[in-house]
């Protein structure tokens, strides 16, 4: 029997399938392979946390809604360190460390916030501790009752993505349709100065920008100065047409400009509202 990868970096076609990276990390991997920009990174996979737990006896306490006994099994587990180390090695700076349930985004649920993101992580150690906080969210009340609505308690793949962080001018949202209006003739983008993560959590009130297939604003709002240049825009919009192409259909999509001007992909998952 062929072992399953442990740690796969997302220019490894393996890293596409969505059974060991999760949605998210097939996402950048795919991504990674239509040569998008997209930034270095690599996937702690599934087979990595099965091979680290005791899966049926995971699976026991979760299905008796014995969560503390659930996560007390999954904290006590441990990473490949070998092999994380080896990718660590390879890539720059801050790290940003995000779940990736193997069972998220299809088309009746989006998983998206259910699990765990850790931001401007430094140093092998912390990558490796974020990691089981990252499986351990997997585990937590909300997600294990979302799990339990809109999917089964039986599953327990989960993988981890660990990605070169942006040193965002910029950043935010693109869904290359309307989901409010259901129009696939619109996108639409929220921009906000520094990381995205604040505008996808709420932090901070974004510009909104309404844009046509090609980029051009059509409506805005703008909170103080104006965050996107029109020329940002039609470049968002170019990338938004080639995910919605690469993914088969309308695409919510986090995105940052660097402080260089060098605009990047970070993530891309279905709209599931349309």
């Amino acid at each position: 029997m062929t072992q399953l990868p442990l740690v796969l970096e997302f220019t490894d076609p393996r890293c596409q399938e969505v059974a060991l990276s999760g949605g998210k990390g097939a996402s950048l991997a795919v991504m990674t392979g239509a040569d998008l920009p997209v930034p270095p990174g690599f996937v702690i996979t599934s087979a990595a946390f099965g091979a680290a737990v005791d899966g049926q006896a995971l699976r026991a306490r979760t299905r008796e809604r014995d969560l503390a006994a659930a996560r007390a099994i999954v904290a006590a587990a441990s990473p490949p360190r070998e092999q994380v180390a080896e990718q660590f090695a390879r890539l720059d700076g801050p790290l940003a460390v995000r779940s990736s349930a193997c069972a998220e985004d299809s088309a009746a649920a989006s998983y998206a916030g259910q699990q765990e993101t850790y931001l401007n992580v430094d140093g092998l150690e912390a990558v490796l501790d974020h990691v089981v906080d990252c499986w351990l969210s997997f585990f937590a009340d909300r997600a294990v009752f979302y799990r339990q609505e809109k999917g089964s308690l039986d599953d327990i793949a989960m993988a981890v993505v660990v990605q070169q962080m942006v040193d965002a001018r910029k950043s935010g949202v693109l869904f290359t349709a309307d989901p409010v209006h259901g129009r696939k003739d619109r996108m639409v983008v929220e921009a906000a100065l520094g990381l995205g993560e604040q505008v996808v959590s709420g932090e901070v009130t974004p510009d909104h920008y309404v844009l046509d297939r090609h980029g051009a604003i059509k409506r805005s709002r703008v909170v103080a100065e104006q965050v996107l240049t029109e020329a940002e825009c039609e470049q968002l919009a170019r990338l938004g047409r080639q995910l919605d192409q690469l993914h088969n259909g309308p695409q919510d999509i986090e995105w940052a400009i660097d402080q260089g001007g060098t605009l990047f992909l970070l993530q891309s998952r279905p709209i599931t509202t349309l």
